[in-house]
C-alpha cells in the first residue's frame, strides 16, 4: 500500500504539472466571474434572465477591451512604422556627428543591416516562430477563460448550490460566507484599480499636454488602463507608447523626458498611491499590501502579483471573521506617548488571538 501510494502521488503530481496551464486559466476565469458578478446581479434585478445578463456582461467587457486595443493598437502601429522609417535618417545624423568629432569611419546603415541579418537572422526566424506559437496558445487560453467565465456567471446560484449539496449545513454557511467575502474583495480590488487608473490618466495627460506630445489624452488613457490591468509588464507597455509617439513626433529629448516621467510616476504610485488606495478599498495596511504583491509575485509570477491584493484581503477578512479577539493589556508598547499607554481596541491593526 505504501508503494502504491507513492506511485499514485507521483502520477497525480505529474498530472498537475501537465495541467498547470489549464488550472491557471480556470483560476483567472473564476476571478473574472467574481469581478463581473455585481454587473450580472444588477441586470437580473432589472428583470433580465441570468444567462442573458451573463452574456451581456461578458461580451460587453470583451467589446470594450477590443475597442481600446484596436484604437491604441492602430495608433501604436502607425507610430512604430514612422519610427522605423526615421531610423536610417537618425543613423545617418549620428554617423555624421561621430565622424565629424572623432577620427573614425562608421559603417553605413546597409552594411550594419547585412551584418545583423547574417549573424542573427536564424535567431530572429526562431523567435518569430515562437511568437506565432505563443499567439495561438494565447487565443486558445482566452477562449477557455471566456467559456468558463460565462458558465460560472450563467450558473450563479445553481453552481454554488451544487457545491453546497455535498456539505453539511454548518459547512454550507461557512463556504457561502467565504464566497461572499471573496467576491466583495475582488470587486473592491477592481474598484481600486479603476481609481489608480484614473490618477495615472490625469497625471500622464497633464504632463503630455505640457510636453506638447500629440494624442495626449488617448495616450494618457492607454497608459492608465494598461499600467493597472496588465500585470508586471503593464507599466512598461503603458509607458512605451507615449515614448514612441514623443520620439517620432517631438524628438529624442522629449521621448527621454516622457520615459523619466513614467518611471518617476510609477515610483510615486508604487510607494504612496497604490498602498493608500488599497488600504481604503481593501481595508489592508499599506505595508501588508506592498509585501503581499512582492511575495505573491515572487512565488507565482505575474498572475500572482496581479491577484495578490484580493487574495490577501480575502485571507485577512476570513481571519477577522473566524479568529477570536481579546482585550489588550495596558502597556506603553501598544500606544504612542501621550495616549495613556493603551492602544485602540478596534479598527485596523488590532492583534487577533
Amino acid at each position: 500500500m505504501a508503494a502504491l501510494t507513492v506511485f499514485v502521488a507521483i502520477g497525480v503530481w505529474n498530472a498537475m504539472s501537465s495541467l498547470s496551464g489549464l488550472l491557471v486559466n480556470l483560476l483567472i476565469a473564476f476571478f473574472v466571474a467574481l469581478a463581473l458578478e455585481p454587473m450580472v446581479l444588477g441586470l437580473v434585478r432589472h428583470g433580465w434572465r441570468r444567462g442573458a445578463a451573463a452574456a451581456v456582461a461578458l461580451l460587453g467587457t470583451i467589446v470594450v477591451v477590443i475597442v481600446v486595443m484596436a484604437l491604441f493598437g492602430n495608433l501604436f502601429v502607425q507610430q512604430l512604422i514612422e519610427l522605423f522609417g526615421a531610423i536610417p535618417e537618425a543613423y545617418a545624423s549620428v554617423t555624421a556627428w561621430i565622424e565629424g568629432h572623432f577620427d573614425v569611419v562608421v559603417p553605413g546603415s546597409d552594411e550594419v543591416l547585412d551584418e545583423i541579418v547574417s549573424q542573427w537572422g536564424q535567431d530572429v526566424a526562431s523567435g518569430a516562430l515562437l511568437v506565432g506559437v505563443t499567439l495561438v496558445s494565447g487565443v486558445f487560453a482566452a477562449l477557455t477563460i471566456g467559456l468558463v467565465t460565462y458558465y460560472l456567471l450563467a450558473a450563479g446560484p445553481r453552481f454554488r448550490a451544487a457545491i453546497c449539496r455535498y456539505l453539511t449545513p454548518n459547512r454550507q454557511t461557512e463556504v457561502l460566507r467565504l464566497w461572499e467575502i471573496t467576491q466583495a474583495k475582488v470587486s473592491d480590488f477592481i474598484s481600486s484599480r479603476v481609481v489608480l487608473a484614473a490618477f495615472c490618466t490625469v497625471a500622464t495627460g497633464i504632463f503630455l499636454l505640457i510636453a506638447r506630445v500629440p494624442y495626449a489624452l488617448p495616450l494618457a488613457l492607454f497608459t492608465g488602463l494598461v499600467s493597472q490591468f496588465v500585470p508586471t509588464i503593464g507599466t512598461y507597455l503603458g509607458g512605451a507608447l507615449p515614448a514612441v509617439v514623443a520620439l517620432t513626433s517631438n524628438g529624442l529629448t522629449t521621448a527621454l523626458v516622457v520615459v523619466a516621467f513614467v518611471i518617476a510616476y510609477q515610483q510615486v504610485e508604487n510607494l504612496y498611491l497604490s498602498p493608500k488606495v488599497s488600504a481604503q478599498a481593501l481595508e489592508m495596511n499599506p505595508a501588508v499590501s506592498f509585501v503581499a504583491v512582492l511575495a505573491f509575485g515572487a512565488v507565482f509570477g505575474a498572475l500572482g502579483a496581479f491577484l495578490a491584493l484580493p487574495v490577501a484581503a480575502t485571507i485577512q477578512a476570513v481571519g477577522n471573521t473566524y479568529l477570536r479577539r481579546h482585550e489588550l493589556v495596558a502597556s506603553p508598547m501598544l500606544a504612542d506617548p501621550g495616549h495613556g499607554g493603551r492602544a485602540d481596541h478596534g479598527g485596523e491593526g488590532t492583534p487577533a488571538g
